[in-house]
């Protein structure tokens, strides 16, 4: 058997490989950039691809028209490219309107988007739902610009089609499921959020082979409006919801973070939370605010669902956030690794877990008769499973699951459960009504 350490260097080596397959692929809301990301992933997974027309009524929202570009450039007056789209697509600011025109430096400018204080990068941004056109360059290639005249071109196209989002259910033995969703409509940012679209998708190729108590619900779609259109959608999936996690910003080095519910107390909440305090990952707990990623649309007042948002550095804090500088090289296939493994650690939490009852409360039953003590021998851990076992006895008061006990003991989720399953084919213990 090959040692665990291999087998998750080789999980973020697929990772990182399917990322970098991600990355040049320019991706809006809407358009071909999403339905070849979705290609991509769907090589990887059985993927249901759901098309949405433009103008459906979604909620409070409506589905915008969708967006293709084919290039865009800035010429000066002797030809010479000062931008290209073909160099980067975040070149041409997002949603853009078609532009072909000449026009002087001053009236350009204000077409323009730079990074003053990051005069190296080139920043990303987007017009969804206005009726702009623009470009994006670094900030010192931008101070070169001399004045004169300058044709500005952008090949792009607003009009009626679709909203494409992708989605794949791994089936398990209940009618409830867990949501694991990551946005699909950011061009070439390594980070955010090619490395959440890899990592689910390789997440979700894994579990194929597993049999879960619960159903595994993976959704690829854009951002606000493709959580809006799924909830607007889905309105009988979504009550089966017990557990979700919204993943971004999974392959840099920093944090990890996460971001619980606006329930605050929710079991994904406290399966988080317990996989980012162990190994010494030192992880950091926010309380839910309504600012952020498509948490804030699942927990909405009128779902309220149990969603929590976890990454590596959070988004905004790092500097390479939405600029060019959030590349294939910020992100390493060991970090990815360690993110799924601490993906994978909370859902064996929420496959594992379970609220017990102590059969015999009235003191500690005689474990010595039964075989427990004796069955451990000579093993150095013997000491530590008999502490699993006292643990479990004395919280399973049908007010504990086994992650509570685990968080109260300071020991191992593993051991906790190891310990309460022995009990319970021991007949010491039942699942609490």
């Amino acid at each position: 058997m090959r040692p665990a350490a291999d087998a998750e260097v080789d999980v973020g080596i697929r990772i990182y490989a399917l990322a970098a397959r991600l990355y040049p692929i320019c991706r809006s809301i809407t358009g071909e950039g999403v339905r070849k990301t979705l290609q991509v992933l769907g090589q990887q997974i059985d993927l249901t691809q759901h098309e949405v027309p433009t103008g459906t009524p979604v909620l409070d929202w409506t589905v915008p028209q969708e967006w293709n570009i084919r290039g865009g450039y800035i010429k000066d007056a002797s030809g010479r490219k000062v931008v290209d789209f073909a160099d980067h697509n975040l070149h041409v600011l997002g949603y853009s309107a078609p532009v072909h025109r000449t026009m002087p430096l001053s009236e350009l400018k204000a077409h323009i988007y730079t990074l003053p204080d990051q005069p190296d990068l080139i920043p990303y941004r987007t017009s969804y739902y206005s009726e702009q056109w623009g470009f994006c360059m670094t900030h010192n290639r931008f101070l070169a610009m001399e004045d004169g005249e300058y044709e500005v071109m952008i090949d792009s196209q607003k009009a009626d089609g679709h909203l494409t989002y992708g989605e794949y259910v791994h089936k398990g033995e209940t009618d409830r499921d867990v949501l694991l969703s990551a946005h699909i409509c950011h061009p070439s940012l390594a980070n955010d959020n090619c490395s959440g679209l890899a990592l689910l998708a390789c997440l979700a190729k894994a579990m194929r082979g597993r049999k879960t108590r619960y159903n595994y619900r993976f959704l690829f779609a854009p951002g606000t409006i493709g959580a809006l259109i799924w909830l607007a959608h889905n309105e009988a999936n979504a009550a089966r919801i017990d557990h979700g996690l919204i993943v971004s910003c999974v392959g840099d080095g920093g944090g990890p973070n996460y971001k619980r519910s606006r329930r605050g107390d929710a079991t994904i909440d406290k399966a988080m939370e317990y996989v980012l305090n162990r190994e010494d990952r030192k992880g950091t707990i926010k309380d839910f605010s309504p600012y952020g990623y498509d948490e804030r649309q699942y927990c909405s007042p009128g779902y309220n669902l149990p969603v929590g948002l976890f990454q590596r550095s959070a988004f905004g804090t790092f500097p390479q956030y939405h600029t060019s500088a959030d590349n294939l090289d910020f992100i390493a296939p060991e970090h990815l690794a360690s993110s799924y493994k601490m993906i994978m650690e909370a859902i064996d939490i929420l496959e594992l877990d379970w609220t017990p009852l102590n059969l015999f409360p009235k003191g500690e039953p005689q474990l010595g008769r039964r075989g427990l003590y004796s069955a451990l021998g000579g093993d150095k851990s013997a000491g530590e499973t008999a502490m699993a076992y006292l643990w479990v006895l004395n919280l399973a008061d049908g007010q504990h699951s086994l992650l509570d006990i685990a968080e109260r003991s300071g020991m191992a989720f593993s051991d906790i459960v190891r310990a309460a399953q022995l009990l319970r084919e021991n007949d010491l213990l039942a699942e609490a009504a």
